[in-house]
């Protein structure tokens, strides 16, 4: 070992430890730089997914259910969208009857839950969208046995839940009632029944 060596001994250690120190602490400061630029990158990915989430959940549209009636090939309960129309429910339930009036329906109307939507024959009167129990809000009101439902139907005399059911099945099968005579044309319904009811019954 040469003599400037063996003589400079302890400086160079503590040199040499000197540098490793200050590499220790330089790898250090740089680990801690590169975990403050990546981590505020991760929570603003993160949070950006949340919010797109967020977005998603208000933009779906809400559940509503329509009931159709009428001149439609398939009358009954729909569970639509919140904001289509009543061009969209009568596209789902098979399109209108060839006796349907179209020019009493407005197909552009917005949808809304408990909605009822009637849709009326050619030459018939009549809204094509009511409210529940519209039709009959008035206890001395004739009942339209063109757009009752079952629960109306009922609450003539001599008609129970089957011939109801019988009733607007047959108005769905044959179109509205013309007279109210024809209710006689129904099984269950003779004379004595349609003279109990007639005077509490229309078809306009």
């Amino acid at each position: 070992m040469p003599v400037w060596l063996e003589k400079h001994k302890h400086m160079m250690i503590v040199l040499v430890i000197a540098i490793i120190i200050l590499l220790l602490v330089l790898f250090r400061f740089q680990q801690k730089d590169e975990v403050a630029v990546t981590e505020p990158i991760w929570m603003e990915a993160e949070s950006e997914q949340l919010e797109k989430e967020k977005q998603d959940i208000k933009t779906t549209p809400e559940k509503i259910f329509i009931d159709l009636k009428g001149a439609i090939k398939k009358p009954g309960l729909y569970e639509v969208e919140e904001g289509e129309r009543v061009y969209d429910v009568v596209e789902k339930a098979g399109g209108l009857l060839k006796t349907a009036d179209e020019k009493q329906i407005n197909f552009a109307m917005k949808l809304y839950d408990e909605m009822v939507i009637y849709i009326p024959e050619i030459n018939e009167l009549g809204p094509e969208v009511s409210y529940p129990g519209e039709m009959n809000s008035n206890n001395d009101e004739k009942v339209n046995i063109n757009q009752a439902d079952a629960a109306e139907l009922e609450t003539l005399p001599g008609i129970g839940p089957s011939k109801a059911a019988t009733i607007i099945q047959y108005r769905e099968e044959n179109g509205s009632f013309k007279e109210i005579e024809e209710l006689m044309n129904i099984s269950g319904i003779g004379e004595k029944t349609f003279e109990k009811l007639k005077e509490q019954i229309r078809t306009q």
